[in-house]
């Protein structure tokens, strides 16, 4: 059986991107993340691990592109947590424009 651990909402301040602007202030970062696994007491999971885990490597790294972080990240996960089947990371940066919401999404099959 293959359950999903949700992660939604994930708010923190970070310095990410390209832009000049985005190089100098920490500006919202808005993170969700699905980890399908297969349960197994062996192989737990801790989701207060992985979201402190995102928040640590988005705030410490202070990545160029969303795309560099979702893969550094992701990959820091499945190194992590053994059974993880498949994991999606969404990254959101709702101030960087004013009409709109930006987002960069990651899925890999493990």
């Amino acid at each position: 059986m293959l359950y999903t651990i949700c992660i939604e909402n994930l708010k923190l301040r970070a310095i990410i991107g390209i832009l000049e602007k985005e190089r100098v202030e920490p500006q919202e970062i808005i993170a969700w993340c699905f980890i399908g696994y297969e349960k197994c007491e062996a192989k737990f999971i801790n989701y207060a691990k992985v979201s402190k885990m995102i928040e640590n490597m988005l705030v410490k790294n202070r990545y160029n592109l969303i795309e560099d972080a979702l893969d550094d990240i992701i990959t820091n996960i499945t190194n992590s947590f053994k059974g993880i089947k498949t994991i999606r990371l969404k990254l959101s940066k709702p101030e960087i424009l004013d009409n709109c919401v930006v987002a960069v999404e990651l899925f890999r099959k493990i």
